[in-house]
């Protein structure tokens, strides 16, 4: 074996993108789902109803996916988990709100 030569070029096609089906367009990734995760999201940082869209979003988003096939089912998960945490955080400072754990006192001394 002499190792003057060059390596043998790749094979055709090699590190190329899989090319999709005959007459198909490639599935994407499910626009519910995005919107689940920002929802979510949203209702975690400043406005916790937005849990509830973000549940019902992921809930429609994994419908979507399961019958066309996209992508997205890991952002409609963290959409539902992030939902969920909202509305939790939304229900536990309500009821602290409401013991009177927390005292909001308006006046200026």
């Amino acid at each position: 074996m002499s190792y003057d030569q060059p390596p043998p070029p790749p094979p055709p096609g090699y590190g190329a993108a899989p090319q999709p089906p005959y007459g198909g367009q490639p599935a994407g990734t499910s626009q519910r789902a995005i919107w689940s995760l920002v929802t979510g999201i949203l209702g975690l940082l400043c406005c916790s109803p937005l849990g509830i869209v973000a549940i019902l979003l992921s809930r429609s988003a994994k419908e979507e996916i399961r019958s066309t096939g996209k992508s997205g089912d890991g952002l409609a998960t963290a959409g539902l988990v992030t939902g969920i945490i909202a509305l939790v955080l939304m229900v536990v400072s309500i009821i602290l709100i409401a013991t009177g754990a927390f005292e909001f006192n308006f006046e200026t001394s």
